[in-house]
């Protein structure tokens, strides 16, 4: 049962949720400025001589910068990152989340033209500003917040960044309270799941991004499943602070390592076009052979010696997608970065990156934990509504209190990097279920949700109490992939149709 804490963050229909979105970045203080004297000091551009700040880029929006006319060094990007420290007093919450919107006729996806609809109710109603790619609405944003679309139209909010899981519970319902009002008017549902239980990838509408031309001819030449992850997979996740080198080290491990634990814990896609696939995180699966180049668990992380500098000679080794000039997508499919860097891109010969270009070409590293100026802990399924909150408060009860950032260390530290990467391997199809060192993962879940448990306490902001539903899951074992199955092979008389209605939102 849900808490009575809990009813007004989980009810979605309260009239105060409508505005509240509006007034959360002003109560969280805005984007930040101040940077943590123990980390490296900012980048200074040759081009404006004034320092490069973090703008908190939102999901696919390119950033712009002037262009430069002096190489760009490598220490300039490993200061880029490092000037994400930030003191303690100042670490925000964001959460993005991704949802399948749906025909309420028959769960067809919706195309474009009934997105355009939604994004300009969006706009019109509610007070969002529009984002325009070549001439089309792409996506809506609003004092802090954005929603963009995902390749196949996937719909993702990219939340502010607040201080407290109250805020980010209520900024993601004032969210769906907007698109549920309006989808309702124009038939259309929203659905939280982590990979499409019905469509194949041929009855998926693309949606009029250039991005996402370039990234749908290369996928299929360096992975398997690279489209499925494109059209087919939807997520929750969060983002989160560091104050130093030494804080991000350990959070990245701690992340990297649980992953597999958060994609157990919120696994909700056991279908693939209507049928059981034998995966519980049908999604997980496909993030196995997407392109091992820029995806996977990095094992380099736990190497002595790992900092923001060999994070930094990853990315550069990472192969490009594009380069983003006066609102174009220029080419630059597997080209290197360092050519780049050395103004011999063939794209763009004799032309040297701008910072924005290397913020842009961060946001096409796609490993389970993504550092930029924070870390986004990547690994969960999309879910339920009644789930979505669980996901920030289980990465910040872990990773935002110092007595559990400490347990959390101790409990992977003699994990070995095979014993990692088989929990990321067969996590997906087992779940909690998977055998882990002569037991099951569910106990290590267990523990991870209670050392979460004791970090919100001790934050002493009453959080705590949006873990409940990860308790269910943890103790019983079950999770929410599990109903599913039980329903479709009973009640639902093994159609995925019925429960468009009875997970939506």
């Amino acid at each position: 049962a849900t808490p009575a804490s809990r009813r007004t963050y989980l009810s979605g229909i309260s009239t105060q949720a409508v505005n509240s979105a509006r007034m959360l970045h002003k109560a969280a203080g805005g984007l930040r400025q101040a940077d943590a004297v123990s980390c490296q000091p900012l980048a200074w551009s040759p081009v404006s001589r004034r320092p490069v700040r973090d703008t908190r880029l939102r999901a696919n929006v390119p950033a712009v910068e002037a262009r430069r006319t002096v190489p760009l060094l490598r220490e300039e990007l490993v200061a880029h990152i490092a000037s994400g420290c930030r003191p303690r007093d100042q670490w925000r919450i964001g959460t993005e989340h991704e949802k399948f919107g749906f025909n309420l006729t028959d769960n067809s996806r919706m195309s474009y033209a009934q997105i355009e609809k939604v994004l300009r109710q969006l706009e019109s109603r509610f007070g969002w500003q529009p984002m325009i790619e070549n001439g089309k609405i792409i996506g809506v944003s609003l004092e802090g917040q954005t929603v963009t679309l995902e390749p196949g139209g996937q719909f993702e909010l990219s939340g502010a960044p607040v201080d407290t899981i109250h805020k980010t519970c209520a900024e993601v319902n004032s969210h769906l309270y907007q698109v549920k009002a309006i989808g309702a008017e124009l038939g259309i549902g929203f659905l939280g799941v982590g990979f499409d239980p019905k469509h194949a990838i041929k009855d998926i509408p693309i949606m009029p991004k250039d991005r996402y031309k370039l990234m749908t001819s290369y996928m299929p030449t360096v992975g398997s499943m690279g489209l499925d992850m494109m059209y087919r997979t939807c997520t929750v996740q969060v983002n989160l602070d560091f104050e130093s080198e030494q804080d991000m080290v350990e959070k990245f491990r701690i992340g990297l390592a649980l992953q597999p634990i958060a994609n157990a814990l919120f696994a909700a896609s056991p279908f693939v076009e209507g049928k059981p696939s034998g995966y519980l995180s049908q999604r997980g699966h496909v993030w196995t052979d997407v392109d091992n180049a820029r995806a996977g668990g990095l094992p380099f992380v736990f190497e002595e010696g790992f900092g923001f500098d060999r994070f930094v000679d990853y990315a550069m080794d990472v192969p490009m997608y594009f380069v983003y000039r006066e609102g174009n997508y220029i080419n630059a499919l597997g080209m290197s970065w360092r050519d780049f860097m050395a103004g011999k891109l063939p794209a763009l010969p004799g032309e040297y990156p701008t910072m924005s270009d290397w913020a842009n070409h961060l946001t096409t590293i796609f490993p389970d934990v993504r550092l930029k100026k924070f870390l986004e802990m990547r690994g969960a399924d999309g879910v339920p509504w009644s789930t979505l909150c669980a996901l920030p408060a289980l990465w910040v009860g872990l990773i935002y209190d110092a007595q559990a950032q400490a347990e959390a260390l101790e409990l992977i530290k003699d994990w070995t990097a095979e014993e990692r990467e088989f929990l990321r391997n067969e996590g997906p199809k087992y779940a909690l279920q998977t055998p882990f060192r002569g037991g099951k993962l569910q106990s290590v879940a267990q523990k991870v949700v209670q050392i979460a448990k004791g970090g919100l306490q001790r934050r002493n902001l009453g959080e705590e109490s949006f873990l409940s539903r990860l308790e269910v899951i943890a103790d019983s074992g079950l999770t929410q992939a599990d109903h599913m199955l039980a329903l479709y092979n009973t009640k639902w008389g093994h159609s995925v149709d019925p429960l468009y209605k009875e997970f939506g939102y």
